[in-house]
């Protein structure tokens, strides 16, 4: 998500109305609640017809993700500190499960997210699976350092690191986004079996937009996105392009531009993302790795890697379209490659396992069983 702060004037327009049926009839939907119960959920559907009232229904997105959805305190209150080589402090989670015999997995956040993004998936993988999830130096609750110049190789060293220090057996990776790539330079780098498999969710191309050089998007971009670099390294412009992004409205905006399912993006995971934006360091990581080097292509690393890979892939990216070389890479592994299987999702954006958990665990689950009976 490094290049949402280029889209924070993104105007979408509102989903809560419903045109009026000429039949006469209501209309009514499965899965829904009653608002007084769920007030904190978006508003999905006005039922009504004719000149009587419309009741706004609401979603419990517990029932899209298996009913087993945590909440952000939960998740804050059983996290950890790991100290990564004696110098930054690293926050992780871990949800134990009675099936030790399976794997292990470890779940790696994108650009701006954090532990909590995963709110909608741990519970259901904590079922048959020990279930870890950390937040990457710079990001969530773990260290910000000042001046640090973050790449994708530290991040997927940190991840090496973690799995041999603390979860100490071979772990399936599951990644989003830049968290996907640092998964797949972790797996292409690990010579010591800390790997059982990798998940890639919507895979980025780089840390940042400037690893895609051959999609014709990214070369007619090219030249302002060198220009915002300069202008980023403006400590005066930087904080004002970063306060801009940070505010609520332009924050849910971005979020609605990257989410197939408008009604995932709720005040929790505005509140998910925004949260660690306002810690000290924060701006310094949003520069870094915006005017960093992108860092290692996963064309150039997935050929090294014959691990299990299952890739996910929502068909709504407009980060990482299906459509462009990284997706065009992605969609033609399979018939390259025995151990990769893909399933391009759909209505789905970046961030597949939020957007639409139901959709990610329908063929997330099987794999790991096949995995595990293997």
């Amino acid at each position: 998500m490094a290049a949402a702060a280029l889209h924070d004037l993104v105007r979408l327009q509102r989903l809560h109305s419903l045109q009026q049926r000429k039949d006469r009839g209501p209309r009514f939907r499965g899965r829904l609640a009653f608002p007084q119960l769920y007030s904190n959920k978006p508003p999905i559907l006005g039922l009504g017809y004719g000149k009587r009232s419309f009741i706004t229904c609401y979603r419990d997105q517990s029932i899209e993700s298996g009913g087993s959805v945590l909440g952000v305190s939960d998740i804050k209150e059983k996290c950890s500190k790991w100290q990564w080589r004696g110098q930054y402090s690293i926050n992780y989670f871990v949800s134990s499960s009675n099936a030790e015999s399976n794997p292990p997995l470890l779940l790696v956040h994108g650009f701006g997210a954090s532990i909590p993004h995963w709110r909608r998936n741990i519970g259901t993988l904590a079922q048959d699976y020990t279930v870890y999830a950390i937040d990457l130096l710079g990001f969530g609750a773990s260290d910000k350092p000042q001046g640090f110049a973050y790449t994708m190789e530290s991040w997927a060293l940190l991840i090496l690191d973690f799995l041999n220090e603390v979860v100490q057996k071979p772990t399936v990776l599951i990644g989003n986004s830049v968290g996907s790539l640092a998964c797949v330079i972790a797996a292409s780098e690990s010579s010591q079996n800390l790997v059982r498999g990798l998940v890639l969710l919507n895979c980025a191309g780089g840390m940042n937009n400037k690893a895609i050089i051959d999609d014709w998007r990214i070369k007619l971009l090219l030249p302002l996105l060198l220009l915002f670099d300069f202008l980023l390294k403006q400590r005066g412009i930087a904080t004002a392009v970063f306060e801009r992004a940070k505010q609520r409205d332009n924050l849910r905006n971005i979020l609605l531009s990257v989410y197939g399912n408008k009604e995932s993006v709720d005040d929790e995971l505005v509140e998910i993302i925004l949260g660690p934006a306002n810690d000290e360091g924060a701006l310094d990581a949003f520069v870094s790795i915006i005017t960093g080097p992108p860092g290692p292509n996963p064309v150039q690393l997935m050929p090294r890697i014959n691990l299990p890979v299952l890739v996910l892939w929502g068909d709504q990216d407009p980060f990482t379209p299906i459509d462009g070389p990284v997706g065009k890479y992605f969609l033609s592994l399979p018939s390259q490659s025995p151990n990769v299987s893909l399933f391009v999702l759909e209505g789905v954006g970046h961030c597949p396992h939020d957007d639409r958990p139901d959709q990610v665990h329908e063929k997330l689950l099987p794999w790991l069983a096949q995995l595990t009976a293997s």
